[in-house]
């Protein structure tokens, strides 16, 4: 019918609405194919596994491909999981070695390591992480500074600039801080490079009541959630790709950060999304509190 008539003419003779329609249209193409009720085949779960692998930017590996499905109401075994997806050479983009940018050869103030790498907080705004990577393009160097909340793992500051200087990382965390707006006595943890050393860095966390902290000398381990995180973006985003601008570049980690925030299961929160599981925190502190 919709080839003669459009449906936005439909929906009102039919007394439906177009944001009703539309909902079901949506809701009825993530449903199985047909022929997947019941015990699903082989055929069925491959070609949800092929959909899924494509949709999450080839990131999942087994575990989180078996997680993905039973949140779609695809029921079935990890074990048969693994074995298709090893069978039909899908498997999870992997992670790659990358050249450190720390520039730590300075005789700037060094904040002591209040961490001692215990990256787990007991609730959001408690404990941030934040570092510097690269990004080759065909006009040269992007920079991109990203600012981590670890109780959620979620990135909630980030700034991308074709120089790495202080005001790369200031604005990073400027953004991070108006976006959260967190505590007093919050504290950030970071590598000795020279821009979160500096003073105009160290006076802005302090106008902020932020607490820095910083890795010992050339132990990436002091912040491996940070250095992971650099590690997956990389591999699922970035490797292997020509980017001929800066915007090129922009948006496809801005992309991946919103998939990433929003979307990615992360297996130490329980295979569910950094934005998920900080929702999933809140409701119980409302729950508690009443």
């Amino acid at each position: 019918m919709k080839a003669h008539w459009p449906i936005r003419t439909m929906c009102p003779v039919l007394d439906v609405s177009d944001s009703g329609f539309f909902n079901w249209r949506r809701r009825r193409s993530q449903r199985p194919p047909a022929g997947c009720a019941g015990r699903f085949s082989d055929e069925c779960i491959l070609a949800n596994i092929r959909a899924i692998h494509a949709e999450v930017k080839e990131e999942y590996g087994w575990p989180r491909m078996h997680k993905e499905l039973g949140s779609r109401e695809i029921r079935v075994g990890k074990e048969r999981v693994r074995v298709l997806m090893k069978r039909h050479g899908i498997r999870a983009r992997t992670k790659r070695k990358f050249v450190l940018t720390t520039d730590s050869k300075h005789k700037l103030p060094i904040a002591p390591n209040l961490v001692n790498r215990q990256f787990s907080p007991q609730a959001p705004n408690q404990l941030w992480s934040g570092d510097i990577t690269y990004i080759p393009t065909g006009e040269g160097w992007l920079y991109l500074a990203a600012v981590i909340d670890l109780f959620s793992r979620q990135v909630v500051g980030w700034n991308m600039r074709p120089r790495m200087q202080t005001s790369l990382v200031k604005d990073a965390m400027a953004m991070a801080w108006s976006g959260r707006r967190p505590p007093a006595d919050l504290i950030f943890h970071s590598d000795r490079g020279s821009q979160y050393c500096s003073h105009e860095f160290q006076h802005a966390l302090c106008d902020w009541q932020i607490r820095s902290s910083m890795s010992r000398k050339g132990d990436c381990w002091d912040n491996a959630p940070t250095e992971s995180f650099w590690a997956r973006l990389k591999a699922a985003s970035l490797y292997g790709r020509k980017f001929d601008t800066h915007q090129e570049a922009i948006r496809a980690v801005m992309d991946w950060i919103a998939f990433y925030n929003h979307r990615r299961l992360h297996s130490s929160l329980g295979y569910v999304s950094p934005m998920d599981y900080e929702k999933s925190w809140h409701a119980g502190q409302h729950k508690m509190a009443a």
